[in-house]
């Protein structure tokens, strides 16, 4: 593998598979990354194929920390209970098993979510913040993580909270600007409710707004009225690779 490599992530999404060696030291690829379009009937024996295809290519070693982000909650040493994203066929799966089965390497499989936010955490927008670090991805749903003083509390699903009797991601989200063709007013007046909300349960110490459309935050963070310092990621779509990386590095040996 890439000599200024310490690690190596792979981002799996509905869309495509996407993979590179990471510089655990500038948080950054080591080399251009690869993506493969994700199969059209997405099975376990599927992706894990692709996935042994990219680490093959880059003949990535047993023993390199190899990190994967994965779109649904993943506990190690337990099967999967939910599939979004993928064939339904993962529901029941030990996805840390599988793939370190089928590609013959030890493999740490994270949230998607938690590895964007871990990677924010540790090399982005929220980089020497002490104390609780919420990031958000908004996009089709939202997106959560938390990381505390670095560590990371897995699988959180806030998105999921109750917001004026529906879950949040329906009133706050990307997708929902987009289907009600609201103003980034108006969709920034949806926002500051969601994020009050995190607030007064968490008391976060910043907020990290995440997704495609924080490419755009100028026109929408004037209107969130929160008292919590909120800043946009800055990984943007290197932000999972990366943080599932820097996961693996830190769960080696455990």
């Amino acid at each position: 593998m890439i000599e200024t490599a310490q690690a190596f992530g792979i981002d799996i999404g509905g869309s495509g598979i996407k993979g590179a060696p990471v510089d655990l030291k500038e948080g950054k690829f080591a080399a251009e990354r690869l993506r493969i379009p994700t199969p059209e009937v997405s099975t376990p024996d599927a992706v894990a194929a692709i996935v042994k295809e990219i680490l093959d290519h880059y003949e990535v070693e047993d023993g390199t920390p190899i990190g994967v982000a994965f779109p649904a909650p993943v506990k190690p040493g337990r099967p999967l209970n939910f599939m979004a994203n993928l064939d339904q066929s993962w529901v029941g799966v030990d996805i840390n098993r599988l793939l370190s089965e089928k590609t013959g390497r030890e493999v740490h499989v994270v949230n998607d979510a938690d590895a964007a936010g871990l990677a924010e955490a540790q090399y982005g927008a929220a980089k020497g913040n002490k104390g609780l670090v919420i990031a958000t991805t908004l996009g089709t749903g939202i997106g959560t993580a938390l990381i505390m003083n670095g560590v990371l509390v897995p699988n959180t699903e806030l998105g999921h909270l109750i917001l004026d009797g529906k879950d949040a991601e329906k009133y706050a989200a990307d997708s929902a600007r987009s289907r009600k063709e609201l103003s980034w007013k108006k969709w920034g007046a949806r926002l500051t409710k969601y994020y009050r909300l995190l607030e007064h349960y968490f008391s976060p110490d910043i907020f990290v707004v995440g997704g495609g459309v924080s490419k755009k935050h100028e026109k929408f963070f004037p209107y969130i009225e929160v008292e919590t310092p909120m800043v946009p990621a800055t990984l943007l779509n290197a932000a999972g690779i990366v943080g599932a990386a820097y996961f693996a590095s830190t769960q080696m040996g455990k």
